[in-house]
């Protein structure tokens, strides 16, 4: 099955013999033309394993996580619950993360045909919008992550937005979604679901802060969030050390403890607080590194921001932020950099590093130890 200048037989055959117990397990990676490269991975010790996905390694070296047969088809018979029906699937993410090669085995559960974005040249409103044209059931589905829909959404070609309305839903996850852009996608007609999870969640397994049937969360005792049930990983390939702390199981269901924090409220519906490694000390107050990014992001002309603590001789740890803004123009950054008080006060990052984006993961998550070190090294430079 070709899609444009993508093949993407190879990948659902290999994938589906997995699936069906008829071979060994899944890696997916890009090859140069965009085309998903299979390779076989022996997975000892894991039965019914059928997929193998690298963590994005944002804060550290990737893992190898070991997904099996059983939680694929749980997470995709939920997804196609919570969506109220299976449809076709346009892939616009890279295959090697869980995201993207979950578009392709949603898409064999369903027996429906999927069509592969040309990601070669990178992602661009245009590529997007050429590809979603092809699509052809009633039912069109799509996962993207903020900084793909925020480009959409700035795009001003008429096509782009009619094909965006045209998606019963367009899951969104990967990274934090801002305020304004849900709004403005909102308004634009365009039907998004936030998602939340992880590679060892078989991908996003809470939607619009609502586990999947078959999900269940609770919190620890330190507020970190716990995510159980049948869509929960194996664990890591040839890391048992790594293993064993991340998963646990008790009364018979499987958890798994991200490293996030978060808050459920009388509703069920999960709040994302933040990391668990993002409370920034500094001058002996504890800070928020997510309640900081959401008021830098409340700012006029920012489009996103990242925020981190660098090392400080005077404080400990001082506040530091890279900024994503409208106008990155040098007026642009002088303006933000005057207002960056606003709203925070004496919160406000000490250094800031403005742009006209983030940098990001292939995956399309912040690239945090790029921006951090960048940060620290203008910090350190003052």
């Amino acid at each position: 099955m070709t899609s444009g200048s993508v093949t993407i037989e190879p990948a659902l055959a290999a994938l589906a013999a997995a699936l069906r117990g008829e071979g060994p397990a899944v890696e997916l990676s890009a090859g140069a033309d965009g085309s998903p490269v299979v390779t076989l991975v022996e997975t000892p010790g894991f039965e019914d394993a059928a997929v193998v996905v690298r963590t994005s390694g944002s804060t550290g070296t990737p893992k190898a996580t070991v997904l099996t047969a059983e939680a694929l088809a749980a997470s995709s018979m939920a997804t196609a619950l919570a969506l109220r029906g299976e449809g076709q699937w346009l892939l616009a993410l890279p295959v090697q993360f869980v995201a993207g090669v979950q578009v392709l085995v949603r898409s064999l559960f369903a027996g429906t045909r999927p069509w592969a974005m040309d990601l070669s040249g990178g992602f661009t409103p245009e590529a997007f919008t050429a590809a979603a044209a092809e699509l052809t059931d009633k039912i069109r589905l799509t996962s993207l992550v903020p900084t793909q829909l925020q480009r959409l959404l700035e795009e001003p070609a008429a096509e782009t937005l009619a094909v965006l309305r045209r998606f019963n839903a367009i899951l969104l996850g990967g990274a934090p979604a801002s305020a304004q852009l849900l709004a403005a996608a909102r308004d634009a007609g365009v039907r998004v679901v936030t998602t939340y999870g992880s590679a060892e969640t078989c991908g996003g397994c809470v939607y619009d802060g609502v586990p999947l049937d078959g999900v269940e969360i609770k919190l620890g005792g330190d507020g970190r969030i716990l995510l159980g049930g049948s869509t929960i990983a194996a664990g890591y390939l040839d890391a048992p050390g790594l293993t064993a702390p991340a998963f646990v199981e008790e009364d018979g269901v499987r958890w798994y403890s991200t490293n996030d924090l978060g808050e459920v409220g009388q509703d069920g519906r999960l709040t994302v607080l933040g990391r668990a490694d993002d409370v920034i000390i500094t001058g002996g107050v504890k800070v928020s590194a997510a309640h900081v990014r959401t008021e830098l992001e409340k700012l006029d002309g920012v489009r996103a921001a990242f925020v981190a603590g660098v090392p400080s001789a005077e404080w400990g740890q001082a506040l530091a932020a890279y900024v994503a803004l409208e106008d990155s123009s040098p007026a642009g950054i002088q303006d933000f950099t005057s207002r960056r008080h606003d709203g925070l006060g004496r919160l406000a990052p000490k250094t800031v590093l403005a742009a006209a984006e983030l940098i990001m993961l292939p995956n399309g998550k912040p690239d945090r130890l790029s921006m951090t070190g960048l940060l620290d090294a203008r910090h350190q430079g003052k």
